[in-house]
């Protein structure tokens, strides 16, 4: 069920206040819990009925291991990969069986791919490896755990939630507050504003763009390209942010999932603000695994001194670069997705690899003092990342590896674009070669000036309103506002988010992964 659809403007007031009322009336929690799962399952069956059977399943492979784990000791480790194995079978059947079958010639299948089962499962999966690593005890009681899985404000595009985070606030009881409600439901507005205002509006000329490569100018793509960026981030923080503010309301707190990732001066950086459940999850139970794993540790052991060092960093590297694959494999079961993770992964690697150098030429340009980056090469690092990022996402929109290279050669071809919006000048009223170059691509893309400008009008906004927010929670600069200029951003909002949902009713763009 989407966040923005009418069906869920109705649903949750309705489980917020069957919630609240059979908690205030019960003693126990399990009545509230059992509606809350009940509710979960309703969440994830509004999509496709028939797909609670893979999320069910999900949910006694993983409980059943669990308490396998625990009373069978010496048979834990038998137990976890069979739980493993069942559950990644079921995401490589429906996720990558018919690409794999293609790239070999197998036959394909009709199958869909199931709404969030790469977030549920990785959940599931998570729970797992604590219970076999010691980290956390099995849960014994089947319901807390199945709505850990099925918890539905963030059951089909996260945050990946921890079990030590989520399962603890299940068995507390419930509790009321007022301002804790509020601060929940401003989330919320803001988050359908990214979504519903920002990114769906932003995939008008995106999807324009992409959608005829051939026949778009280079500027034109550069320009999609840089909306994309600013779409899949609204889109996606604003599922995160809805999330965590519904969760809030009723009472639980989910893990932040962004902090201003297009603030980072490196890649590394931006990876620990951008989707930050995900790339823990991927540092955690595959990339320590993988890279320190104990057979690792014993052969790197046989070397000693500086043979060891490097061997050990090498070890690092390669498991940094079995991560990155994953993760493009993760975003979906194509070529162009694993590029993107590779290109991501070499961004890594050369991060690794050219750290100390870069650290000894800033001091000696003076661009480090006392440790830190003076910040006019800060703000250029910055910049620098956002155009390596940028790069990523023609990979990750472009329909396939062949389109991405098409679209790079696109790019090359901007300087004499330039030369032609200059020439243009002189035979036209344009006084500005931003408006002649953005008519030079109206032909193509069918986006009017005006669509441009109130793009540009809501990206300084976003802008505006991330640099404000850096060092503190939007909501609490909010709530010292007086109380005019607080309302007056709200009904914004609210004015905002009726207006444009009008104009194009998008899924969330995580819901395909």
């Amino acid at each position: 069920m989407p966040f923005n659809s009418v069906h869920f403007l109705l649903f949750f007031p309705i489980v917020c206040i069957c919630y609240a009322f059979i908690a205030a009336k019960t003693k126990s929690n399990s009545p509230s819990l059992f509606f809350l799962l009940a509710a979960s399952l309703y969440f994830y069956a509004y999509w496709k009925p028939a797909y609670l059977v893979l999320i069910l399943a999900s949910v006694i492979i993983t409980w059943l291991s669990g308490l396998g784990m625990e009373c069978f000791p010496a048979r834990k480790k038998l137990v976890l990969i069979t739980s493993l194995v069942l559950n990644l079978a079921i995401l490589f059947f429906f996720k990558y069986y018919n690409w794999l079958a293609e790239t070999v010639s197998f036959p394909l299948l009709n199958v869909v791919l199931p709404v969030g089962i790469s977030f549920y499962t990785f959940q599931a999966v998570g729970y797992s490896l604590d219970v076999y690593w010691g980290n956390l005890k099995a849960e014994r009681d089947f319901l807390n755990y199945a709505l850990f899985v099925t918890f539905f404000p963030q059951l089909v595009a996260g945050p990946i939630e921890r079990a030590e985070n989520l399962l603890p606030q299940f068995k507390a009881k419930p509790s009321f507050d007022y301002g804790r409600i509020t601060d929940g439901l401003k989330l919320m507005a803001w988050g359908l504003f990214l979504k519903i205002v920002i990114a769906d509006r932003m995939a008008v000329y995106v999807n324009s763009v992409y959608r005829f490569i051939d026949d778009s100018y280079g500027t034109a793509l550069l320009l999609a390209t840089v909306c994309f960026a600013i779409q899949v981030y609204a889109d996606f923080a604003g599922y995160s942010n809805i999330a965590i503010g519904v969760a809030q309301v009723l009472g639980f707190k989910l893990m932040k999932n962004f902090d201003h990732p297009y603030f980072s001066s490196s890649i590394p950086e931006f990876w620990r603000r951008w989707h930050i459940s995900l790339g823990s999850w991927f540092r955690d139970y595959l990339y320590y695994p993988v890279g320190f794993a104990s057979w690792n540790r014993k052969f790197c052991s046989l070397f000693c001194g500086k043979r060891r060092e490097n061997l050990s960093k090498m070890m690092g590297m390669i498991a940094a670069v079995c991560v990155w694959l994953a993760t493009g494999l993760w975003h979906g079961a194509a070529w162009h997705f694993v590029a993107w993770g590779a290109l991501h992964g070499a961004y890594i690697l050369i991060s690794i690899i050219t750290e100390k150098a870069r650290g000894a030429c800033r001091k000696k340009l003076g661009l480090e003092k006392d440790g830190l980056v003076i910040r006019p090469w800060h703000c250029v690092q910055v910049l620098m990342t956002f155009v390596m990022v940028n790069a990523g996402y023609v990979f990750f929109r472009a329909s396939g590896i062949g389109n991405a290279f098409r679209i790079f050669k696109k790019f090359l071809a901007i300087p004499s674009e330039l030369a032609m919006a200059e020439q243009a000048l002189y035979t036209t009223s344009d006084t500005n070669t931003f408006l002649t170059i953005l008519m030079m691509n109206r032909n193509v893309t069918g986006v009017g000036l005006d669509f441009m400008f109130v793009n540009l009008f809501l990206c300084l906004v976003l802008f505006i309103s991330s640099l404000v927010t850096r060092h503190k929670d939007g909501r609490e600069i909010v709530n010292g506002f007086p109380l005019v200029v607080r309302w007056t951003l709200y009904l914004s909002l609210l004015f905002g988010i009726l207006i444009f949902r009008s104009l194009l009713e998008t899924e969330f763009l995580y819901f395909q992964f």
